[in-house]
């Protein structure tokens, strides 16, 4: 019997470094999160090692999902 390739998923969290204070912030996206089976927890895809000690995880928006899906 052959197993069934696992579906992939959409991630469901942006990963940011945030860089700067209010209105001057800069927010630079360094990779996604996907929400555990059990809801639990989070993986991390990393792109990019955090330098700064700011690192915010993000749920998606809708908007998000509007952007990404113009983008494609």
């Amino acid at each position: 019997m052959k197993k069934q390739p696992k579906e992939k998923k959409a991630p469901t969290h942006g990963i940011y470094v945030v860089q700067g204070d209010g209105d001057n912030a800069r927010w630079i996206k360094i990779g996604a999160a996907w929400q555990n089976r059990d809801g639990k927890g989070l993986s991390l895809m990393l792109d990019a090692l955090p330098l700064t000690n700011k690192v915010v995880v993000r749920e998606f928006s809708e908007k998000d999902a509007e952007d990404k899906g113009a983008q494609q």
